[in-house]
């Protein structure tokens, strides 16, 4: 990398959404770093994979502070999730505190150990996917209510950093064709045809619908959007949405 790319962070990044969005900020010109359980399949000079269960709190906060003191990092993007699927009867609060790490204090950790970097260049961009499920959904207890608690940090982040040259915004997919997905959706089956045909745009969404909008999210010229939550759902969160 040189002096002049920009640095960005992204969790999840070796499969589904996060891949799309590697590879949609490599072709920008971006360093990235993918912090995922797993390597990426994605081979690039541009593109470091960091192997890490951001849901280990110790575990991550050593990364991030070793990665905060090799490179400048003013671009996060907090992609990875799980669901943990269960009817409330069957929620186990062990589940729900691995969501609760992985989708809450992962994100205060990295934008914590980040911050000084951000400061630095009066420049940051903070960008959380989050859920159109945290309108609630079966099955989703606690899937659904720390993807709702990740739009309270963007809101009190916007506030807290704006002076400071800091955006943070998060996105809410809607159904989304990736692994993850077709894992209770199947791909091709009469219900995936079901919930597209529920939907007003009539299809499901794809990993490029939400990378273009982060990519978006991350340019300098997008520092009058901050504090947002964007659906990008095609329509489902403006109705009931059965999976």
């Amino acid at each position: 990398m040189n002096k002049e790319q920009p640095v960005a962070l992204v969790t999840g990044g070796s499969a589904g959404i996060g891949a799309q969005i590697c590879e949609d900020l490599l072709e920008r010109g971006y360093y990235v770093l993918n912090l995922s359980l797993s390597a990426s399949k994605n081979q690039h000079e541009n593109l470091r994979d960091v192997e890490v269960d951001l849901a280990d709190v110790a575990a991550t906060s050593a990364v991030l502070d070793e990665l905060a003191n090799a490179y400048e990092i003013t671009n996060v993007v907090h992609n990875a999730g799980v669901i943990r699927a269960a009817l409330i009867e069957d929620v186990a609060l062990e589940d729900v505190q691995y969501l609760v790490d992985l989708h809450i204090n992962a994100s205060i950790t990295i934008v914590q150990t980040t911050l000084d970097a951000m400061k630095r260049a009066g420049f940051g961009r903070i960008v959380i996917i989050s859920s159109r499920a945290m309108l609630g959904l079966e099955t989703r207890t606690g899937y659904s209510a720390t993807k709702a608690a990740q739009i309270g940090l963007v809101r009190t982040w916007a506030l807290e950093l704006g002076r400071y040259g800091i955006t943070a915004n998060a996105i809410a997919p809607g159904p989304i064709v990736t692994d993850m997905f077709t894992a209770v959706v199947p791909e091709g089956s009469e219900k995936a045809r079901q919930i597209a045909e529920s939907l007003p745009v009539k299809r499901l969404g794809e990993p490029g619908d939400i990378s273009r909008l982060v990519a978006f999210l991350l340019e300098p010229d997008t520092g009058f959007i901050t504090g947002q939550c964007v659906f990008v759902c095609g329509g489902a969160s403006l109705g009931s949405l059965a999976l």
